[in-house]
């Protein structure tokens, strides 16, 4: 009935260049000097850790305006 209890849908996360995060991703944050980070399920939801500093940031301080993806780059491991 018209919608009220429609369970909502979690958002996908997405790197800049449009590739997806998941909890444990390693990343290269473009804002906030944070270098590399770790993407960890903090107490107020989803967090970026500073693997250098070990500061965390919220992942909602790092959505790009324009395109609503992160502002992150994904660090893809190399394969061997």
């Amino acid at each position: 009935m018209f919608g009220l209890f429609k369970k909502k849908k979690k958002k996908q996360l997405l790197d800049y260049d449009g590739k997806p995060l998941k909890v444990g991703d390693k990343v290269i944050s473009l804002r906030y000097d944070l270098g590399e980070c770790v993407l960890v399920e903090g107490e107020r939801g989803i967090e970026y850790e500073s693997i250098e500093s070990g500061k965390r940031v919220s992942y909602a301080f790092m959505i790009d305006a324009h395109t609503e993806n992160q502002k992150v780059r994904k660090i893809e491991k190399a394969e061997s």
